[in-house]
């Protein structure tokens, strides 16, 4: 695995390790590129607090522990500087505001709530019907269409409970503006790492008649999860079986 640009930190309250225990963990692993994308922190109205992003005030430490690592480590590996982050369209402007002023080099859009995160529909939440998955496509093209995300992390996250033939509908429109738009699809290793319902070969099947670009991402929330020979190999036969274009990028772009 060349690179990894799906990586994150103990500040999102789900993850541990220190970040330098990430950078040498996948420098052992033969990591060559390895991008930092840490839940990005959101302003939200009214005193809501989420608990599973980085605050506000911990932008400054974040921003700099990745570079002084980036600048450290420059000889044995290259690291890139990036959040993860949902597109919720009433409060995305804001969310970039809070972060324009730091350097960093891109976005992953990893869309884990319906309707702006308040509404605690969770994507993962089993059973969800035609209208959840509508949505959910909807917000997802909306905000590809932003120009302001680098990847797509784990697009078949949404635990649909419905029709094959509706899956197939909506999974098609989804590819086909991802690839209109030339924004790459993540096959998630985490979901293979941990069994969940996602990746989901019917979705990738699609993306491989489709034509996507695909993209490996480790989703990293623990050190020794950043690059293991065990999920490349998983990830390798989703795409050898269909066919997938699967991409390894040295350099993010926005």
């Amino acid at each position: 695995m060349i690179a990894n640009f799906h990586t994150h930190t103990y500040r999102c309250n789900h993850a541990s390790g220190t970040d330098r225990e990430y950078v040498e963990s996948a420098i052992r692993a033969g990591v060559k590129v390895l991008g930092f994308s840490d839940h990005s922190p959101y302003w939200f109205p009214n005193d809501y607090y989420s608990t599973h992003r980085m605050k506000p005030d911990q932008i400054e430490d974040y921003v700099g522990s990745v570079l002084s690592l980036k600048e450290e480590y420059k000889n044995d590996i290259k690291i890139h500087l990036g959040f993860e982050a949902e597109y919720y369209p009433l409060y995305f402007d804001k969310m970039l505001e809070m972060i324009a002023p730091y350097p960093y080099e891109y976005l992953i859009l990893g869309q884990h709530f319906l309707e702006n995160e308040k509404s605690h529909i969770h994507v993962v939440k089993p059973g969800l019907g035609y209208d959840a998955l509508s949505t959910y496509v909807n917000e997802c093209i909306a905000g590809l269409a932003t120009g302001k995300f680098f990847y797509f992390a784990h697009p078949d996250v949404l635990n649909f409970g419905g029709s094959p033939e509706a899956y197939r509908s909506e999974s098609l429109r989804l590819c086909r503006a991802a690839k209109k738009m030339n924004v790459p699809l993540e096959i998630n290793l985490l979901g293979i790492r941990e069994n969940r319902a996602y990746p989901r070969m019917d979705f990738w099947r699609i993306a491989a008649e489709v034509g996507n670009d695909v993209i490996f991402g480790s989703d990293s929330h623990k050190p020794d999860a950043t690059a293991l020979a065990d999920d490349i190999e998983a990830g390798m036969k989703i795409v050898n079986s269909l066919g997938l274009h699967l991409i390894e990028p040295w350099e993010p772009k926005l």
